[in-house]
C-alpha cells in the first residue's frame, strides 16, 4: 500500500485495506520511497561529475521526484494552499481543493517550496556525502505522513485517501519516527568531512524540530479550518518537510 500510493512503481494491491494496514503503510512510508531517495542521490552524483550547474542539479532532482510520485504531493500542496485561502467555510474550501485546478495561492506555494528544495539540493550536491544526505532527506520527509495520520486527527471527508489513513497511527509511533529521523540525520551529517560534530548535531536537531513543528501546525490549521485532513494535506506535509530537511544541513 505504501509503495503503490507514494510512488509510480507498479506493485500488487494489498489484500485488504483496514485501519491497521493503513497505519502501518504510513509508518513504512520512508522505506517505501527508498528507490526515489537512491535515484536522487544518483542523479546529483552524475550531474555533479558532468559539470551541470548546481541550481540545475537541484531543479532536475525536484523534477525527478515529481515524476517518481506522479506529482501527487505537489498537487496536494497546491490544493491545500488554495483551499485555505479561498474561504473560511469548510465546505467551500473542500470544494475548491477538490477541483484540481491551481489558483494564485497554490501556484505561489508550489513555486516557493520547489525553489527552496532546489536550493537545498544544489547546496548538498557539492560532495558525495551531501548527495547521500539529500537522498536520506527524501526518505525523512515521509515521516510527516505518520503525524498527519495520528490517531486524534479526523478525516475532513468521508471518502478519499484522507478517510482511509486519518487516525490510524498511534501518537507514540508517530513521535518515535521523528526521533529516529533525528538520530539518522545526525549520523549522516557527522559523516560529512566539513561538518564539526556539534554543528552537525545542532543542524539535525533544528531540521527535525522545524519540520515536525510545521507538520503539526499544518495539521492543526487544516483540522480547525477543514474539520480534519485529506490526502492533499498529506502531500503538503511531505513537500514542506522536505524543503526544511534539505535547507537545514545545506
Amino acid at each position: 500500500m505504501a509503495v503503490g500510493t507514494l510512488t509510480v512503481l507498479r506493485v500488487p494491491p494489498p489484500r485488504r485495506v483496514d485501519p491497521q494496514v493503513a497505519g502501518r503503510a504510513m509508518l513504512l512510508a520512508p522505506l517505501a520511497v527508498l528507490p526515489l531517495g537512491a535515484a536522487v542521490t544518483g542523479l546529483l552524483l552524475v550531474t555533479a561529475e558532468t559539470g551541470v550547474p548546481p541550481l540545475a542539479r537541484g531543479l532536475l532532482a525536484v523534477a525527478l521526484l515529481a515524476l517518481g510520485t506522479r506529482a501527487l504531493h505537489w498537487d496536494g500542496l497546491s490544493d491545500v494552499a488554495d483551499g485555505l485561502t479561498a474561504s473560511y467555510d469548510p465546505q467551500r474550501s473542500l470544494a475548491v481543493m477538490r477541483t484540481g485546478t491551481s489558483g494564485p495561492a497554490g501556484t505561489l506555494a508550489v513555486v516557493l517550496v520547489a525553489g527552496l528544495q532546489a536550493a537545498g539540493l544544489a547546496a548538498l550536491s557539492g560532495s558525495p556525502a551531501g548527495c547521500v544526505l539529500a537522498g536520506a532527506c527524501v526518505l525523512g520527509s515521509r515521516v510527516s505522513l505518520a503525524t498527519c495520520c495520528a490517531r486524534p486527527v479526523p478525516p475532513a471527508r468521508p471518502e478519499g485517501l484522507g478517510a482511509t489513513v486519518a487516525g490510524t497511527v498511534p501518537v507514540p509511533a508517530a513521535t518515535l519516527t521523528w526521533l529516529v529521523l533525528a538520530v539518522a540525520l545526525t549520523g549522516l551529517l557527522t559523516a560529512l568531512p566539513t561538518s564539526p560534530t556539534q554543528q552537525a548535531a545542532w543542524h539535525a536537531a533544528a531540521a527535525v524540530v522545524v519540520a515536525a513543528g510545521l507538520t503539526l501546525l499544518l495539521v492543526r490549521r487544516c483540522t480547525s479550518r477543514l474539520g480534519g485532513v485529506t490526502g492533499d494535506v498529506l502531500g503538503a506535509g511531505v513537500e514542506t518537510s522536505l524543503a526544511v530537511l534539505l535547507l537545514a544541513p545545506a
